[in-house]
């Protein structure tokens, strides 16, 4: 509410409304001063969205170590059907994007709370550092299973065409975030550069449900099905859960909303 001056009849009051979360009520998922940024990753409904991520990447991990080592195998089927490199990259394809999509949502969890100028600096210094820790351990996994493929064809499952499609999203999004908020001058200054950072929030949270799309069309290859059995329903739970911890904090202001 303003005043005839113009200003705010009650500062304190409109700057806590602006900090009102989609679900919930203005600062319940806040960092609060004097805090340290680590308590950001557990406030709110976040304890939810651990829940489901680290059970995802569980999942995952499980089915990889727990399962007899398949290179050791005396299957016929399956030493017929993969050789020791291919399981090997496959491994660590699985390892390297689990591990870069459990990074990438302890990025948006960090920020998510941050409202004070000196809170939103440390946050996008931390989520500047977790996402590309992330990328890095994607690309990675990437070329190890590029490099194994070969000559044989390349992105021509629903998962493979998904997970291409992704990760070019997510480069873009890397690109812009980084330069909208470190180099704001090739957007043609601060106040330009901040006016598309709700345009990068919300696209981030697109790439997270595109790459619980990609982790569930995985489950339906046929390494998964003859080598690692993770199952479809696990991935879809574990997502659905990271999906209830993270949205409901997502600030009203920082979207535009």
């Amino acid at each position: 509410m303003a005043s005839a001056t113009g200003m705010p009849e009650n500062p304190e009051v409109e700057a806590h409304e602006e900090d009102e979360p989609l679900l919930g009520r203005a600062g319940d998922v806040s960092q609060q001063e004097g805090k340290g940024i680590q308590f950001n990753f557990f406030i709110g409904t976040a304890v939810i969205a651990q829940v489901g991520i680290w059970l995802l990447a569980a999942t995952i991990w499980a089915s990889i170590f727990i399962h007899p080592l398949m290179l050791f195998s005396a299957h016929p089927v399956r030493r017929h059907m993969y050789t020791v490199d291919h399981i090997l990259a496959n491994w660590g394809f699985e390892l390297l994007n689990s591990a870069g999509i459990l990074l990438m949502t302890q990025a948006i969890l960090v920020l998510q709370p941050t409202h004070t100028p000196r809170q939103k600096k440390q946050g996008t210094n931390v989520h500047a550092v977790l996402n590309l820790t992330g990328i890095l351990s994607l690309i990675v996994g990437l070329i190890v299973i590029e490099i194994n493929k070969g000559s044989h064809p390349h992105f021509t499952s629903p998962h493979g065409i998904l997970g291409l499609i992704t990760y070019c999203f997510l480069v873009v999004q890397a690109l812009i975030g980084v330069t909208q908020y470190y180099a704001m001058g090739l957007y043609g200054g601060e106040v330009k550069a901040k006016s598309i950072w709700k345009y990068h929030r919300m696209s981030g949270y697109l790439i997270l449900v595109l790459f619980f799309a990609t982790v569930a069309a995985a489950t339906q290859t046929d390494f998964n099905k003859n080598v690692l059995h993770i199952k479809l329903w696990a991935i879809i739970i574990t997502s659905l859960l990271v999906l209830m911890g993270v949205i409901p904090r997502i600030k009203k202001q920082k979207l535009g909303i």
